[in-house]
């Protein structure tokens, strides 16, 4: 089997044990010489060692929890979706920019819920509550989620379960590249899988540890070959010297590998915001890295879950938004932009 991210440590929450998937892993990894230990919950866990805020974050990294997720409502997810569908926490990346720098704070270890049965039967009752509507759930809200696969291979159990729903849609989106799980099932194009793109330089700069562009294009081509309706998330945008002669020549890459697309792929456009705890601990993490977060230079807005967010002035903001907006139409006359933030 392919491992898109192997750990160093592995923690397993008791409940987790209870579960056929969950001692099979126990005994994978402990066949492969990790010593498994437990922890109360996968909300709360210590041991992760690391004298410096860098080493703490490296070795976080390096840890898996397994868990078993209990919350009976899901997490609201705009713009993407209706709701988060919570298959795992966290990413294997060093990306310097994640907005999960505010949110899982100094040792953002990595957590894949076991109880994937128990969940889609949770967004199943999602779905009831608001028949005749659509229901959409987002599986990348707080993870890149490819990494659970070979463990819990909750994303394949998600893409079958909604296959089979009448008014329930899985948006998944990615920066890695091992979609070969993927390929040979039944989806009924109710999964929309989107691929995580930015310039070669801003990959190279900024997303360490994970995998290039050429690869991730490689992997769309995939997907889209398999049916799936595929789409792009051009995020962060970084709007510095030179960005429209950069995107332009992304969004021109990108018409040329999609041309023979059966479906037109959709966008997804996110400018590059901060929070001051984001600059705090990226600024630990990977000092001199050189990203941009002069608040000076930013707007303040208070963001969705109560803390504020520096974005681009709008006068640039906007422009950046009709730049985009008139190239994707140009490019791809019957791709849809579905947002601008």
């Amino acid at each position: 089997m392919r491992y898109p991210f192997w750990p160093s440590r592995v923690f397993f929450e008791p409940a987790a044990l209870s579960y056929p998937r969950g001692r099979e892993l126990y005994d994978l990894f402990t066949q492969k010489g990790l010593a498994p230990q437990l922890t109360a919950s996968h909300n709360r866990v210590t041991g992760i060692p690391g004298k410096t805020a860098r080493e703490a974050f490296m070795e976080a990294k390096r840890t898996l929890v397994i868990g078993v997720r209990r919350a009976t409502r899901f997490q609201t997810c705009k713009p993407s979706a209706h709701y988060q569908l919570p298959l795992a926490t966290g990413c294997p990346g060093h990306c310097h920019y994640c907005y999960l720098h505010t949110t899982l704070g100094k040792k953002p270890y990595l957590r894949a819920y076991i109880n994937v049965d128990e969940i889609l039967k949770r967004a199943g009752a999602h779905i009831k509550e608001r028949e005749p509507e659509q229901t959409v759930f987002e599986g990348a809200a707080v993870a890149d989620p490819l990494f659970v696969e070979p463990f819990t291979g909750g994303v394949s159990a998600a893409i079958k379960y909604f296959a089979g729903s009448t008014q329930g849609r899985f948006r998944l989106a990615t920066k890695f590249n091992t979609v070969e799980p993927f390929l040979g099932l039944e989806h009924g194009g109710r999964t929309h899988l989107r691929f995580s793109v930015n310039t070669a330089a801003v990959i190279e700069r900024f997303e360490k540890g994970t995998p290039s562009l050429e690869k991730r294009i490689a992997a769309a081509r995939k997907v889209a070959a398999a049916g799936y309706p595929t789409g792009f998330i051009i995020a962060p945008i970084f709007l510095e010297q030179g960005w429209a002669e950069n995107y332009r020549a992304l969004l021109a890459l990108l018409r040329s590998v999609t041309a023979d697309y059966s479906l037109p792929p959709t966008f997804e456009l996110i400018t590059h915001r901060f929070t001051l705890r984001a600059k705090q601990n990226i600024t630990a993490i990977f000092p001199g890295s050189g990203l941009d977060m002069d608040t000076e230079r930013r707007r303040f807005r208070c963001g969705q879950f109560g803390y504020g967010k520096y974005l681009y002035p709008l006068e640039l903001y906007r422009e950046a938004e009709a730049f985009f907006r008139q190239e994707i139409s140009r490019l791809f006359p019957d791709s849809t932009v579905e947002y601008f933030v």
